[in-house]
């Protein structure tokens, strides 16, 4: 009886064990991307996971374990170049316990974080890589509550109200100098974010915005006056907030926003240009854009800012007013950029549009986004891959821009030394009404007031029609006592 039951247990045992070994998760993938400051490893899984992750020396090593996980994916295949990885390694300490050793050609900062399954995603161990300490300290990892919610509930119930910005790092300026009109271009998307994909996975997102950012980059640069700098450089992902700090401490005096996106409609086309709607979409398409693009930040693991210690309602009300400035200089610039994009290709909507995208909320930039088309219909996808079209997407953003700080130079610049001392026409403005618009909406957008808008029109009050065209006075707001 004794050796029956022993057998029994040990049978018991064997069966836990294999229950054990099949209820391991897999590490079915591993992707890694190179960014200006660290190195960022991505392990797919096919369900949660415990891990833990520690440095050592002589030789430099990062030791990843992961409990309960078995690895199901070949690591050679990995590309480590121009990474500080040489190798990665992998040993199964138990039938359910894995550990990855990275080695190091030179010493780095870990840190990690795990992400729940979103729309394009499974679950995921995410490990960077930094290459100082300094990047380290100021990444952000997210709570474990993104794991429900989405980034648009986010702006919605938690208002950011910005800190005092620092002073913007321009390039230094000799006395009598005029300095540069620098525009920060933002390749939306990027690394383990492709964004939208084309017909049968012809074409990414993330791929087309960074070549049009480049082209847009290099048209900008050939500009005199002007100097164009991109967020991200290459095929690797950037929090959307860290995209505004980027440009900010760039200098910027413009943000643009690249963008190519998708639809439920295989039929929808055209480009588009958004800026900051304080007060929610001004259309379905918009709400709907916006809600995708907002919710990159949960791909790439970005937190949030937590106003527990504030009144929301007064940050709110502080973040309206820090706004209201860069949103009519947003709202302008985007009139120009739709002008020019409509001679270049087919518009979605012939106004700027304004929905809640997080990257356009830097309160002291003026930021636009520009969706270049519908990258879910075939004709479309297929016309923005071609060079010839990202050149001319790029000539009309530029021509746009251009035309914009020649009539709104900021103080200081070459471009205003050049209109104040008559050397550049900024030319006559028009603006064609569009259905929804007022005369007073108008006159915010262009900056200039009400009664110079209708002294320039010959208007006895304040009616306007629909395909009106209006004469735009060159009296700035900002001129008027």
């Amino acid at each position: 009886m004794r050796m029956r039951a022993l057998i029994g247990g040990v049978g018991i045992l064997l069966a836990a064990m294999a229950v054990d070994v099949l209820a391991a998760t897999q590490v079915r993938g591993v992707r890694l991307w190179r960014a200006p400051d660290n190195t960022r490893l991505v392990f797919d899984l096919s369900g949660p996971v415990q891990h833990s992750v520690f440095t050592l020396a002589a030789p430099n090593r990062i030791v990843i374990d992961v409990n309960g996980a078995e690895l199901a994916t070949k690591l050679e295949q990995l590309s480590l170049s121009n990474t500080p990885i040489t190798s990665i390694r992998s040993a199964q300490r138990t039938p359910t316990d894995l550990r990855l050793v990275l080695d190091l050609s030179s010493v780095v900062t870990p840190k990690s974080f795990t992400l729940a399954p979103n729309q394009q995603y499974g679950n995921r161990l995410v490990v960077d890589l930094y290459d100082d300490a300094a990047a380290a300290a100021g990444a952000t990892t997210p709570p474990p509550s993104d794991a429900g919610t989405t980034a648009a509930d986010k702006v919605a119930q938690a208002p950011v109200v910005p800190a005092a910005p620092e002073p913007p790092a321009r390039q230094p300026v000799a006395p009598g100098a005029k300095r540069d009109i620098v525009i920060a271009i933002d390749a939306g998307h990027g690394g383990e974010d492709p964004g939208a994909i084309g017909p049968n996975r012809s074409v990414f997102e993330k791929n087309l915005t960074l070549s049009i950012a480049k082209e847009l980059q290099r048209q900008i640069n050939a500009e005199k006056g002007f100097r164009a700098e991109l967020t991200r450089t290459g095929d690797y992902f950037i929090p959307l907030r860290k995209r505004t700090e980027i440009a900010r401490k760039k200098g910027a005096d413009l943000f643009v926003s690249i963008h190519a996106d998708a639809a439920p409609s295989r039929s929808a086309f055209g480009a588009s240009v958004f800026a900051l709607s304080e007060r929610g979409a001004t259309s379905e398409t918009a709400r709907w854009l916006a809600d995708s693009e907002n919710q990159s930040d949960l791909i790439g693991g970005a937190g949030n800012v937590s106003l527990d210690d504030k009144d929301r309602m007064l940050a709110g009300v502080l973040l309206d007013l820090s706004m209201t400035a860069s949103l009519a200089s947003s709202l302008n610039v985007g009139q120009k950029v739709l002008g020019h994009v409509g001679s270049v290709t087919p518009l979605h909507k012939r106004r700027v549009e304004q929905a809640g995208f997080m990257v356009l909320k830097s309160p002291d930039i003026p930021s636009i986004l520009v969706e270049t088309g519908f990258i879910s219909n075939p004709n479309e996808a297929k016309k923005l891959a071609t060079s010839g079209h990202q050149q001319a997407l790029a000539r009309s953003i530029t021509a746009g821009v251009r035309q914009f700080f020649q009539q709104n130079p900021p103080p200081g610049t070459y471009v205003a030394w050049l209109r104040d001392s008559g050397k550049i026409d900024a030319g006559p403005r028009e603006h064609r009404v569009a259905s929804g618009e007022s005369l007073a909406l108008i006159a915010q957008r262009y900056q200039v007031s009400l009664a110079a808008l209708r002294s320039a029109n010959s208007l006895k009050n304040d009616t306007i029609k629909v395909g009106q065209l209006l004469n735009i006075p060159a009296t700035s707001l900002a001129a008027q006592p």
